[in-house]
C-alpha cells in the first residue's frame, strides 16, 4: 500500500495515445475486430541488416555498459548523416544518444529549464510535450494554430509569445499530430525573429525522412547562429520502424550535450548496447520506398475523407497522420447519443464502428481527430468504409 505519492507524479495525466492503444489491444484480445488507427508506429519491420547487426552484437558479447552518451561509431554515423542529409556539421562530442527520442526530449528539458522559465509550444502539439515541460519546472506557453495557418506559427505569433522568461521554442516539423512541414521560407522568417533573442530552439525532427511533395529542412541548417541555438532531436523509431529498440539522439551545443550526459549518467546511463549497434547499420539502409507507401496511403485516406459528410481535412506533407476537423458533427446525434466533442466522437467510433483513433483534446485541438495511416492497405480500406457508414447514420 503506497504511503503517499509525490505531487509531481500525481499531476501527470496518462498519455492519451498510449491509453487508447492499450484499450484497443484489450478489445482485440477479447476477439473484437478493432482497426487501430491510434498509434504512431510503422507497420513495416525493422530493416533486416539492422536486425542482423543486433543479433551479431549479442553473439559477440556486446552486451555490457557503453559510454553514457553512446558508442563512438553510432555518434560518428549520426554526425555523418546530419551533414549529408541536413547540411549541419556536428562532431561526435556534440551528440548524445538516449533511450528513444522521447527520452532525448525529456533530457533536453531537464538540462535547460528552471522553475519559472517558459517554453513556447505551438498547438496542436504532441501530447507529451506540455507534461515534459511542466516536469522540468517550466511553463508551456501555447500558441494556437488551426487550418487557416496550415497548423504552423507565423513570425507575428512567435513575437507575441516571447517574454523575458522565454527559455526555448519547441518546433516539431514534420508535425505529430498534423503532418505539417515548415518550408525553408517559413523557417527563415521565424529565424529572423529568433536571432533577435536569446533562447533555445528545440527542433523535434523525428519524422524528418517521411515527407511528401516538399523538402525537409532543419532550422539548424539555416545559419551558424541558428545552429548554436538549436537542439536537434531525432531517432530511429519512425523512419526505421525501430519503436521497440528505444534509440534517439540530440545534436547541439557541446556544453548542453555535456550537461545532458551528466544528467543521463545519474538516471538511465547508456542506451542499450545492442540497439546502438543496430542503429549504426540502420543509418546505412533507409528504404525510400517506405515514403512512397505512406504517400499512397495518405492520398487514399484524403480522397475518402473528401467524400464524407461533416469532416474536412487539409493535406499533410509529412509524418503518417491526417488531422481532420470534425466540428461539423458537434451537436448532431448518432443512435440518440449527442456528439458534443471530439472525445465523444472517438468513443462512439470505437464502441459502435470498431475504429480506434485519437481525439484532438490531448493535442490541444478540440475540433480535430488524429488518424494514423501506418496500417495495412486492407485495414485502412476497412476503416474508411466503417467511418463512412458511421457518418451516414449521423443525424
Amino acid at each position: 500500500m503506497p504511503f503517499g505519492l509525490s505531487d509531481r507524479v500525481k499531476s501527470i495525466p496518462p498519455s492519451p495515445t498510449l491509453s487508447i492503444d492499450a484499450k484497443t489491444k484489450e478489445l482485440v484480445a477479447q476477439g473484437i475486430d478493432i482497426i487501430n488507427l491510434s498509434v504512431g508506429e510503422p507497420d513495416f519491420g525493422t530493416p533486416e541488416p539492422a536486425c542482423q547487426e543486433g543479433i551479431t552484437a549479442i553473439q559477440e558479447g556486446f552486451t555490457k555498459y557503453t559510454a553514457v552518451a553512446g558508442i563512438n561509431n553510432l555518434r560518428k554515423a549520426i554526425a555523418k548523416t546530419l551533414k549529408e542529409e541536413d547540411g549541419v556539421e556536428y562532431e561526435m562530442d556534440d551528440i548524445i544518444v538516449s533511450n528513444g527520442a522521447k527520452h532525448s526530449l525529456f533530457n533536453v528539458f531537464m538540462a535547460v529549464c528552471n522553475p519559472g522559465d517558459e517554453v513556447i509550444l505551438p498547438a496542436p502539439y504532441w501530447v507529451s510535450y506540455p507534461e515534459m515541460i511542466r516536469l522540468a519546472g517550466a511553463t508551456p506557453v501555447i500558441i494556437e494554430t488551426d487550418e487557416s495557418t496550415g497548423f504552423k506559427i507565423t513570425p507575428e505569433l512567435l513575437k507575441n509569445a516571447i517574454t523575458s522568461k522565454t527559455k526555448a521554442l519547441l518546433l516539431n516539423s514534420p508535425s505529430n499530430p498534423t503532418g505539417a512541414v515548415y518550408t525553408p521560407e517559413e523557417l527563415q522568417a521565424l529565424a529572423k525573429v529568433i536571432e533577435q533573442h536569446d533562447f533555445y530552439v528545440i527542433s523535434d525532427e523525428i519524422y524528418g525522412k517521411l515527407v511528401y511533395d516538399v523538402r525537409q529542412v532543419s532550422i539548424a541548417s539555416l545559419s551558424e547562429a541558428m545552429k548554436q541555438r538549436t537542439l536537434l532531436v531525432n531517432g530511429f523509431s519512425k523512419a526505421f520502424a525501430m519503436t521497440g529498440w528505444r534509440l534517439g539522439y540530440v545534436a547541439g551545443d557541446r556544453a548542453v550535450i555535456k550537461a545532458m550526459t551528466t544528467f543521463q549518467s545519474q538516471s538511465t546511463s547508456n542506451p542499450s548496447s545492442i540497439s546502438q549497434r543496430a542503429g549504426v547499420k540502420a543509418l546505412e539502409c533507409f528504404d525510400p520506398q517506405v515514403v512512397e507507401v505512406f504517400r499512397r496511403r495518405r492520398d487514399y485516406i484524403l480522397k475518402r475523407i473528401e467524400a464524407m459528410p461533416y469532416i474536412q481535412c487539409i493535406v499533410p506533407n509529412g509524418a503518417f497522420y491526417v488531422f481532420p476537423n470534425v466540428s461539423g458533427v458537434f451537436g448532431k446525434t448518432y443512435q440518440d447519443v449527442t456528439i458534443d466533442s471530439a472525445s465523444t466522437f472517438a468513443t462512439l467510433l470505437l464502441e459502435k464502428a470498431n475504429i480506434a483513433l485519437v481525439p484532438g483534446e490531448g493535442f490541444g485541438a478540440p475540433n480535430n481527430i488524429r488518424i494514423s495511416y501506418a496500417v495495412s492497405d486492407e485495414d485502412l480500406t476497412k476503416a474508411m468504409d466503417r467511418l463512412e457508414t458511421f457518418l451516414q447514420e449521423v443525424k
